[in-house]
């Protein structure tokens, strides 16, 4: 099987698009390169039973050599199957543009789609003649080998669990009823990508993302569902129930994440981020992982992503287990009332939130990330000033450990969110509910066309030029309180002012020429699309003059399937 992971606009190389600072805050660019975990789960049950799967991260290699011909590269490949993630919504335009390629040299070869946008889409998205198979859910590994297996017998796959699919030209729909109670039934096996790219002579196919190598930033997923209710989040507890089926979380153990830990870390020397918060799954499983952590003296840095405030007890055991650890935390917004219609079952105070930031840091917590975010409810222009306001207040107070960031919700709402579902209960406009429709948004010339909401609080024009007004005040705040130097502040300053200047000329034309022919603007509109509201290096982890641990991957190499 070779799975492909496609750039959000697949004729990004020639198209004049202001992509905006959509990806500013996540490790990819405005391309979203960065291929979903659930690549590394699908090669590692797949090659455990006896299949040979490659990624080809498609995004990436466009990214890195303009001449890469993407139709020549498919019409080499010779797969049982193409498997082509639809998880985050913003790759519907490429996803579906590759898919149409690997029909058209591969006419005979099933495509198949999966991912959370392809589940809440599966019968808008199977209608399309180059998509053969949906998988649906957000754990598909066991249905994906049984339609492996029937793909290459020719059986009929009338049984499989979490399937759509087309016969006579009609749509069929099995139930999804593979939702599994625990993750452990299957595992990320680093050492299966580090072969692949031994095996195949190709690493950017396989990288992560664009400046992986120099950021070598690995994450583990703790869970899938959720406990909150953020109105905005595709994988709220709502969410999940309506789109994927699981009425409650389902935790890697312990024990898998150590051992998955463990592995990465006799490669790595870069960062492990565990996304989800340890303690959704009780107490008891915080300490079994904190006490195992404690044992194995894991020398990465451990980054803990925070849901809510986290009391001095869990700082205290963190401390004392991990060696290196950081703390992540969204409180979305300064305003406590914004926060909680945002998520009703967070409830913590602002005091309560800077008690907890003054008594991490009090230990040997190495960073402590703040994040927030643009176009939430009852958020007013005035509201994200405050919030910046508050960012500095923060700034002061601490040392350099502590850092805030903001950035727009965007470039689309989470399909299967509250907020999507009912726009208008929650004073939000939607300007596409469809597939086809957010497929479309996605050529639009500027960043402002692309976004798929405004709310009755902020207009799409508001809500960008509020996004410039409060990068530019962070931006000074970060300057006078030593979190930037001079030469950053410059460049993020040059560049936000470039975007506006670039917005302004779109909004001017849009309607009266053709922008789409200013080939000399490709790359600028591509500059300024990138580090725009704070600068990407403020993400990343101090590096190693050496990541990565060259016995460890020899070892990788030599370890038996």
């Amino acid at each position: 099987m070779i799975l492909l992971h496609s750039p959000s606009i697949y004729d990004f190389r020639k198209e004049v698009i202001m992509y905006g600072p959509v990806s500013d805050l996540i490790p990819s660019s405005p391309i979203f390169e960065m291929y979903p975990l659930g690549f590394l789960t699908i090669v590692s049950y797949l090659e455990e039973r006896g299949y040979s799967v490659r990624v080809v991260n498609l995004a990436l290699r466009m990214m890195s050599d303009t001449a890469f011909d993407v139709q020549k590269f498919i019409s080499k490949l010779k797969p049982i199957a193409f498997g082509i993630d639809l998880h985050w919504l913003p790759h519907v335009h490429g996803s579906l543009e590759v898919a149409r390629i690997v029909k058209e040299e591969h006419p005979d070869i099933p495509v198949i789609f999966g991912g959370l946008s392809s589940t809440y889409y599966h019968e808008e998205l199977i209608q399309y003649p180059q998509v053969d198979y949906v998988l649906r859910g957000d754990s598909i590994e066991p249905p994906l080998y049984k339609l492996m297996q029937c793909i290459e017998s020719g059986e009929p796959v009338n049984e499989i669990q979490n399937l759509t699919w087309k016969e006579d030209c009609l749509v069929k729909i099995n139930q999804i009823s593979f939702i599994p109670d625990s993750l452990d039934y299957v595992d990320i096996r680093p050492d299966l990508m580090i072969k692949m790219v031994a095996k195949h002579r190709e690493l950017k196919g396989v990288l992560p993302f664009n400046g992986w190598w120099d950021n070598p930033i690995t994450a583990i997923f703790t869970v899938k569902g959720c406990t909150h209710e953020c109105l905005t989040c595709g994988s709220s507890k709502m969410a999940c129930r309506f789109v994927t089926g699981r009425w409650r979380p389902a935790y890697r153990s312990p024990e898998s994440l150590i051992k998955n830990m463990l592995e990465i870390n006799s490669f790595s020397k870069g960062p492990i981020f565990l996304v989800g918060d340890i303690r959704q799954a009780g107490d008891s499983y915080a300490v079994r992982l904190l006490n195992l952590l404690k044992r194995e003296k894991i020398e990465n840095e451990i980054i803990f992503e925070l849901f809510d405030v986290a009391p001095k007890g869990f700082l205290n055991e963190v401390d004392s287990s991990v060696v290196n650890w950081s703390l992540e935390i969204s409180p979305e917004s300064h305003d406590e009332e914004v926060r909680k219609i945002q998520d009703s079952t967070i409830l913590y105070s602002n005091e309560e939130l800077e008690k907890m930031i003054e008594h991490a840091l009090s230990l040997n917590c190495h960073r402590f990330d703040i994040f927030f975010m643009i176009g939430l409810p009852k958020q007013t222009r005035q509201s994200v000033m405050d919030t910046i306001s508050y960012c500095g207040h923060l700034l002061k107070k601490h040392d350099r450990r502590l850092s805030t960031f903001i950035s727009p919700m965007g470039p689309f709402l989470d399909p299967g969110s509250k907020i999507f579902e009912r726009p208008e209960e929650y004073g939000y406009k939607l300007f596409a509910r469809t597939l086809e429709e957010h497929r479309q948004l996605l050529t639009r010339s500027s960043w402002k066309y692309v976004l798929n909401y405004e709310t009755a609080w902020m207009s799409r024009d508001e809500l960008v030029e509020a996004t410039y007004d409060a990068a530019e005040r962070l931006n000074q705040l970060k300057l006078e309180y030593g979190r930037i130097d001079k030469s950053t502040w410059t460049e993020v300053v040059e560049r936000i002012k470039q975007a506006r200047k670039l917005k302004k000329q779109l909004d001017n034309y849009e309607n009266k020429i053709d922008y789409k022919q200013s080939a000399n603007l490709v790359g600028e509109f591509w500059e300024f699309s990138i580090s725009t509201i704070c600068d990407k290096q403020e993400l990343y982890w101090p590096s190693h003059p050496i990541n990565f641990k060259p016995i460890g991957i020899l070892k990788m190499l030599l370890k038996p399937k």
